[in-house]
């Protein structure tokens, strides 16, 4: 089992069937990436796809930041799901990348609860850059 993050807290997940991207064309919306799958190569079907969850590894492997990255800089406008053992720490970066949700093993969730996502939530006033403009 597993538990959807947002900016709101915790919310139970839903199982959602994906394909990965070796089966992209016959996806139903929804698609499965790994941080190593190319975005670019995911570029022309971007339009018929609501979902793209981006599984992590392990939380010290950053790659699937850029992957989120890369889809929302080539137009991606539907909901991206960082998939796995992302930490509370990593919630700011995750939404400033483009991610929308996170979703986390429920063993984790019973380690960092949901007051310790929410108070990241808060990602867009908490950056250097904005320090740096002030």
């Amino acid at each position: 089992m597993s538990v959807i993050v947002t900016d709101t807290g915790f919310a139970p997940a839903s199982p959602l069937a994906g394909v990965t991207f070796a089966d992209i064309a016959s996806h139903q919306g929804v698609l499965d990436l790994t941080h190593t799958d190319d975005p670019a190569a995911v570029q022309p079907h971007l339009d018929g796809l609501h979902l793209i969850r981006i599984s992590f590894p392990a939380f010290s492997d950053g790659r699937a930041f850029t992957v989120a990255r890369r889809l929302r800089m080539f137009g991606y406008a539907g909901e991206l799901r960082a998939t796995g053992p992302v930490i509370a720490d990593q919630y700011a970066m995750a939404r400033r990348v483009g991610f929308d949700s996170v979703e986390i093993p429920d063993d984790l969730a019973a380690r960092q609860p949901a007051d310790q996502w929410v108070f990241r939530a808060d990602w867009q006033a908490h950056h250097y850059q904005a320090r740096l403009r002030a």
